[in-house]
């Protein structure tokens, strides 16, 4: 009699502990081992929380019309600056720290080429030499950018990406664009390429950035692009150089970046600290540049498009007022948008988000028991106790 209600008493306490336990759970999980009731006020002493960085706005900030910025109490003001569509990002971070009309289309000249780098340059060894043949040059735009590619001379690739980079020369695209498959092949790979980074305002028809009807881009893709090539070494160190031999009959040519920001040329002062990348013109998209620059441990990227004012070196100090504010701002304005906001999330890795939806609740990595390990410690302990009454009932029948 003892044993029987002894083994009952076991059972039904295991079931109800069990049962106690499991309605518990969920609260136990949400509060983590470490949760100690309501946050508390720091002890005199101790430093107060800090304060939490200001939420990163969705992208449909950035497709609004005039400038976009949200700045502290006391952060400088944005320069005036007379280009239709700008924007200023941390290259690190991808946040963009300011931006004008962002997403305008608008065409891009030849900081297109900094898309054609980025599709084509990976699949190209620089060492590989190429004989130049007639029809590669056939259907260069008549006007165009040239470095002096010429017909039946040898070149290696790295000679003609210098050639796309400083002299932005289309007829170095050309050559490349067949080695890479053909030019219209390179277009539909261009606009891929361009779709898998986010950057989804721009249409590709000439892979060189020569004037086509279609063919638009925006200072937020550019950026895109510009941003991308910094993380490629031999992009960095192609968009960055400002001085290069090219190979002509008999002997080598000197050629020169025509990004007057990294030269000092016509009258522009160097920008102290600039990487690059691309400038362009045509008649059609007035002046453009995507540039970069390095300064105390942050690399800006600035998008500069078809400046309004006088001159045709404007772009580069509208550039350079940008690049200041940015280096002057940063830490003094929130983001107003992330160059990575428009990306697609990757099958690989988990999408880098810069800012955790409130309300969402994430497992504690540090915590000593997960929820799937309190669940299968209590299916253990009602498994257990289940066991222990089998047992001693089979000890009852035994023992008569």
């Amino acid at each position: 009699m003892v044993t029987g209600f002894s083994c009952r008493a076991a059972v039904s306490a295991c079931s109800l502990g069990v049962a106690g336990l499991l309605a518990l759970t969920p609260a136990a999980a949400a509060a983590g081992p470490r949760a100690a009731g309501p946050t508390a006020a720091p002890r005199a002493g101790e430093p107060a929380p800090p304060r939490p960085p200001g939420a990163l706005p969705g992208p449909s900030l950035l497709y609004r019309s005039g400038t976009q910025v949200r700045p502290h109490r006391g952060a400088p003001e944005v320069p005036e600056v007379s280009a239709l569509s700008w924007l200023v990002a941390d290259a690190g971070s991808g946040e963009v720290l300011a931006a004008y009309d962002a997403h305008r289309a608008l065409p891009p000249a030849s900081t297109l080429k900094t898309l054609f780098a980025l599709t084509v340059l990976p699949a190209l060894p620089s060492g590989l030499e190429h004989t130049v043949r007639y029809e590669e040059l056939a259907d260069v735009g008549e006007g165009s950018s040239l470095v002096g590619v010429e017909e039946g001379h040898t070149y290696q690739v790295a000679d003609l990406w210098r050639g796309v980079f400083l002299s932005s020369g289309n007829d170095a695209v050309h050559v490349l664009a067949r080695l890479g498959g053909g030019w219209e092949a390179t277009a539909a790979r261009m606009q891929d390429k361009a779709r898998a980074l986010g950057a989804l305002d721009t249409h590709v028809v000439s892979p060189d950035g020569y004037d086509a009807p279609g063919q638009v881009s925006s200072a937020f893709d550019l950026a895109v692009f510009g941003r991308a090539g910094l993380r490629n070494p031999d992009f960095a160190r192609y968009c960055s150089t400002a001085q290069a031999s090219f190979p002509g009959d008999g002997s080598s040519y000197p050629i020169e970046n025509t990004n007057r920001l990294l030269t000092g040329e016509d009258g522009v002062a160097p920008y102290p600290g600039l990487i690059g990348i691309k400038n362009g013109y045509t008649s059609n998209a007035g002046n453009t540049l995507v540039a970069a620059a390095h300064r105390g441990g942050r690399t800006l990227v600035v998008s500069v498009l078809n400046p309004q004012a006088d001159g045709g070196l404007t772009v580069y100090e509208e550039a350079r007022a940008l690049l200041d504010w940015g280096f002057s701002a940063a830490g003094q304005v929130d983001p107003v948008g992330s160059l990575d906001g428009l990306r697609p999330p990757s099958r690989t890795e988990p999408s880098a988000a810069p800012v955790v939806a409130a309300g969402a609740t994430a497992p504690d990595d540090d915590s000593g028991w997960s929820g799937t390990a309190v669940v299968a410690g209590l299916s253990g302990l009602g498994a257990g106790a289940v066991a222990l009454a089998l047992r001693a009932k089979g000890g009852r029948s035994t023992r008569g």
